[in-house]
């Protein structure tokens, strides 16, 4: 992996989960405070607080990371809050496609954020799932998602931490087309239920890639997290011992979760910083 020569980077992250406890911003400050260190690079990093505060970051960062959050996709059409993030998304979308504006600048967006931009996008339908999706669960790669850089390294299939009530299926391959996208990977076949598989991450463009799982998500942070009385209790007051006692015992398997953290992010910041030296 070519290491870039820039010494520090802007990072911002948009924070979507709204002011509500969550693991998703701890673990992606992680990542960058780990890639950083292992790559002798400085991360300079800012925060910005899109549903409460309505604040996005500007175009003076480097590169941007879109996290997940509580709450429907659906139900938020023509906020405020929301005007100002795909304000936000339409200035990046032009900085990238300008032919004067350089170096061309990467986004990820995860969970929440994918599902926004995939109705964004139109790519797919975003709905409400039969039920909860909780859990570590096999994620399958499609044709493309092989190719795929920020994938570099993952088995087929590799594993996700999934949490969310929402899907995106029914995939609009005439408009993935136009934005000059692929689908990359899908969840896992479950040939029991007469369901449709949804669409677990998308490269939406050369520069805006999206999961619709956690691949922030830390594995041994997460299990001791789960092992706390009080989570565990709600674990299995909602999903049951089961559930609970199968994703502690996935989230400390090297092969999975932890991969998958070691690989999908990681991989990004290098595609993405790249970027801004080869200009």
């Amino acid at each position: 992996m070519v290491i870039p020569s820039q010494t520090t980077y802007k990072v911002a992250i948009l924070d979507l989960y709204e002011g509500q406890a969550n693991q998703g911003m701890r673990c992606i400050r992680e990542i960058l405070a780990e890639w950083g260190s292992k790559n002798n690079i400085q991360i300079h990093l800012d925060e910005f607080n899109v549903r409460e505060h309505l604040a996005v970051p500007s175009l003076d960062y480097d590169l941007f990371i879109s996290s997940g959050g509580p709450g429907s996709p659906l139900d938020t059409i023509d906020t405020e809050w929301e005007a100002a993030y795909f304000s936000w998304l339409t200035q990046l979308e032009q900085w990238n496609n300008s032919t004067n504006c350089f170096p061309k600048k990467h986004a990820f967006f995860i969970c929440h954020s994918f599902q926004l931009l995939c109705r964004h996008y139109e790519v797919g339908n975003v709905c409400k799932r039969n039920s909860t999706s909780f859990g570590v669960f096999p994620v399958h790669m499609m044709e493309d998602g092989h190719h795929e850089l920020v994938f570099n390294g993952l088995r087929d299939p590799f594993y996700c931490v999934d949490s969310r009530d929402y899907q995106v299926i029914e995939p609009n391959h005439e408009k993935i087309r136009e934005l000059g996208g692929s689908i990359l990977a899908i969840e896992k076949n479950r040939p029991h239920v007469p369901f449709e598989r949804a669409i677990m991450a998308v490269r939406f463009n050369d520069y805006f890639m999206g999961t619709q799982f956690h691949p922030e998500a830390d594995a041994n942070g997460m299990a001791m997290y789960l092992q706390r009385e009080d989570k565990k209790n709600v674990v299995i007051e909602a999903h049951g011992l089961a559930k609970w006692e199968s994703m502690v015992e996935q989230l400390l398997d090297p092969g999975k979760i932890m991969w998958t953290y070691n690989h999908i992010l990681p991989n990004f910041l290098h595609q993405a910083t790249k970027e801004l030296v080869t200009q």
